[in-house]
């Protein structure tokens, strides 16, 4: 990691400074362009540590693609990382590759290429237990830590891990604060080969599905190394040919050897042929063994012997899973779970109704209708004998065959009705804490009136920054949960998710699960015959739509949520649908129809006394009278809007009307006055935390500095712009990449 210099400087300030140099910029102009005062620079100049929002604008306006985020992470002290799971204090065997792979791994990689392995075989195989081996082996050679995800690439539920949420939580641990960090999956990437540059770290990359998924977390250093483990031959990412190792079930004796270290030598060796039965029941696979071992081993009174033809029984007892290799990893599984206490068993196969990729003791507490110490207490059990995996920081997960065997458990142990009412309680552990972090999130907009729940959940107290970080983990299992309510028929629960939802959704712009959630909301609003529900998820969803630029589509949403928010006469779902019924206008250049609309939508809010939407309305109004070059009513509505919002204290749209407004003095030729503007607009939308809001208004005033000549000025605008919206993923970052080239080039 790198400190600060014996003259005062730092690596960060000497970056900036040869950016700026690059660039031909001053610091007194970068100060214009970030909205830092010169007095505030010149500290960062001569070595004070920035702050991770001066880094992030900085980055942004100089194009430093991560780089200067990266040093401004290392300027605030070195992050030790140690994120491996503590590796298996019974491992035997694998001796050759587990010398070659540490071999490998601690040389070398060539120039810009990391030294990587790839360990593949059969599920049980003990993939992960060797990777974990190797890796715990060369922790010396990798002095600034290790980086660890279980990719899940062969979840009983067919989805993995989302990459961008695993960059995510790498770049966190890495030091990088949150609210830096890019939405869009390709600035993350290359924040993150940033970040690890001049690192020293292993990164392993467990259960991946393909190499597809890996690319963007493999980094870009000859520093750092990686292991992945898959359960086929991994392709796409530099290997050598002796980078591969390929795992089948363990040598018998290897076998025998594993299990003598758990039950004891002398337990063992009093037993020779008990124990090479066993090894041989449990197929020779690492998986089947261990968890057997540890059967064996809580039984010390029992015989070897007698466990053995217990085991026997039970693997008469039950059908083979679909492989080969399974059958005996699953009579292991039903030999093991048949010792647990009942109220640990229950939760053991009330969790294979979980098909997330994880889950907190919450979600576990609720399925079970268990108080959270007792779950927490239940969950630690579980983890003891090996059939859960603790996560840290209250997260659990199971290994993909255990979890297929819990579910097979619970549709053959729970009645339906049981299996339902575990399920419904999850959800709804779920739905109120999803709403909560949301309000949390956006305290000011309205949502659908939840009813307290029956089954009296536990309920996080969240804070922003920990309503945000909740919603990051836990929208994928959001999206689950809605699923899950469509297919129990509990159809209420299934549109409120995705609206509740919509504040986070609409924060980070996550396009794929913001469609997703909400398009199975539909049709839960649909089943349930609830037409305000309807309405409201399908506003929702024509505005992802929109956002996403399927126009027509938005439209045909919008005027179905109109038709419906007219038939029931929800006056106030009217004027928000109206009002994207008039954005859909302004997208098509269809001004007047535009206008008509936002007018409408200005009655209904007058009309119902809903201040903000009346706000949001006139501003609109206002925008399409510019539109329509109709300049004698379009300033003195959007002055009439501005005086509305400050009469409320409401930032956003204040920044949101100054927007429009300086558009207008930009058709009226006035430049001085639309600049004007346009700053102001900026230090409000920069202010609330408008990410998206900042990207536009630095377009706008991009565009205009373009139109009046000043090239250099339009550039870094646009520059910082198409920053932003990669960042979001908006496909405005497109157009603005053409127009930024092309100015560029005056």
């Amino acid at each position: 990691m790198q400190d600060r210099r014996d003259d005062g400087t730092s690596p960060f300030a000497e970056e900036l400074e040869r950016l700026l140099r690059k660039r031909g910029l001053s610091w007194r102009r970068l100060s214009d362009l970030i909205g830092y005062t010169p007095s505030w620079l010149s500290k960062i100049k001569h070595g004070a540590p920035p702050s991770a929002e001066l880094a992030r604008k900085c980055d942004q306006v100089l194009e430093a693609e991560g780089q200067l985020i990266a040093l401004a992470a290392a300027t605030g002290g070195p992050v030790r990382l140690a994120q491996l799971p503590a590796a298996a204090a019974t491992f035997v065997g694998r001796d050759a590759q587990l010398a070659e792979l540490i071999r490998i791994l601690a040389s070398t990689g060539a120039p810009g290429v990391p030294q990587a392995i790839a360990i593949d075989g059969p599920p049980g195989a003990g993939k992960t237990a060797l990777a974990l081996r190797v890796a715990h082996a060369v922790v010396e050679h990798y002095s600034d830590g290790q980086l660890y995800v279980d990719l899940r690439g062969y979840s009983p539920d067919g989805r993995p891990r989302i990459v961008d949420e695993v960059l995510e939580e790498f770049l966190t641990a890495l030091g990088v604060q949150m609210d830096v960090i890019p939405a869009a999956l390709e600035a993350r990437a290359k924040l993150y080969r940033s970040v690890l540059a001049d690192r020293r770290v292993l990164v392993v990359l467990d259960n991946a599905a393909g190499s597809h998924d890996l690319s963007p977390l493999v980094p870009a250093s000859s520093t750092c190394g990686v292991v992945v483990t898959s359960r086929k031959r991994i392709t796409g990412i530099e290997l050598r040919g002796d980078n591969r190792v390929t795992l089948g079930p363990m040598a018998e004796e290897e076998s025998i050897t594993l299990l003598r270290k758990v039950i004891g030598a002398e337990r063992a060796a009093a037993e020779p042929d008990a124990v090479r039965a066993l090894a041989g029941r449990c197929g020779h696979l690492p998986l089947a063994l261990r968890i057997a071992a540890e059967r064996v081993a809580t039984h010390p009174h029992h015989s070897v012997s007698l466990l053995v033809e217990e085991l026997a029984t039970e693997d008469e007892r039950l059908d083979g899973l679909s492989t080969d290799d399974s059958v005996a990893v699953k009579t292991v599984f039903s030999w093991s779970y048949r010792d647990l206490s009942p109220d640990v068993a229950r939760m053991f196969r009330l969790i294979g109704l979980h098909t997330g990729s994880h889950f907190r003791t919450g979600a576990a507490a609720a399925l079970a209708d268990q108080p959270m110490t007792q779950a927490r207490r239940i969950l630690d059990r579980l983890t003891a004998v090996h059939l859960l995996e603790g996560l840290g920081n209250d997260r659990y997960r199971m290994h993909d065959l255990l979890r297929v065997y819990a579910a097979e458990l619970a549709a053959t142990e729970e009645p339906v009705a049981e299996r339902t009412l575990a399920s419904r309680r999850m959800v709804d552990w779920y739905l109120h804490n999803v709403y909560a972090a949301n309000h949390a999130l956006a305290p000011q907009r309205h949502d659908p009136v939840l009813e307290k729940s029956e089954f009296g959940v536990d309920i996080v107290d969240f804070d922003y920054d920990s309503a945000l970080e909740w919603c990051e983990i836990e929208m994928s299992n959001i999206v689950m949960a809605t699923r899950i309510a469509y297919e129990l028929g509990e159809y209420v629960s299934c549109w409120k998710l995705p609206a509740g939802s919509f504040n986070y959704l609409l924060l980070r712009k996550r396009w794929s699960l913001w469609v997703a959630s909400h398009e199975v909301g539909v049709e839960g609003a649909r089943s349930a015959k609830d037409p305000y529900g309807e309405s409201w998820v399908l506003n929702n969803l024509a505005i992802a739509y929109r956002e996403v630029r399927r126009v027509e589509e938005a439209k045909q949403t919008f005027e179905k949520a109109l038709a419906i928010r007219m038939e029931i006469g929800d006056k106030v779902g009217q004027g928000w649908t109206l009002t994207g019924v008039g954005f859909v206008g302004f997208d098509q250049s269809q001004f007047d129809v535009a206008a008509q609309h936002f007018a409408h939508a200005l009655e209904l809010f007058r009309e119902v006394g809903d201040r903000h939407g009346e706000g949001i309305a006139l501003a609109n109004l206002g925008a399409a009278h510019s539109a329509l070059h109709e300049f004698d009513r379009a300033v003195p509505t959007l002055e009439e809007a501005l005086d509305l919002f400050g009469d409320l204290e409401d930032r956003y749209g204040e920044g949101y009307t100054l927007v429009k407004l300086g558009d207008t003095y930009s058709e009226l030729k006035q430049p001085t006055e639309a600049l004007d503007v346009f700053q102001r607009a900026l230090e409000l939308r920069r202010e609330v935390g408008d990410r998206w809001g900042e990207g536009e208004t630095l377009q706008k005033r991009g565009l205009l500095l373009k139109d009046i000549g000043q090239h250099d000025d339009a550039a870094e605008c646009l520059r910082a712009a198409v920053a932003i919206f990669d960042e979001l993923g908006d496909p405005r970052a497109a157009d603005l990449k053409e127009l930024l080239a092309e100015v560029s080039s005056s």
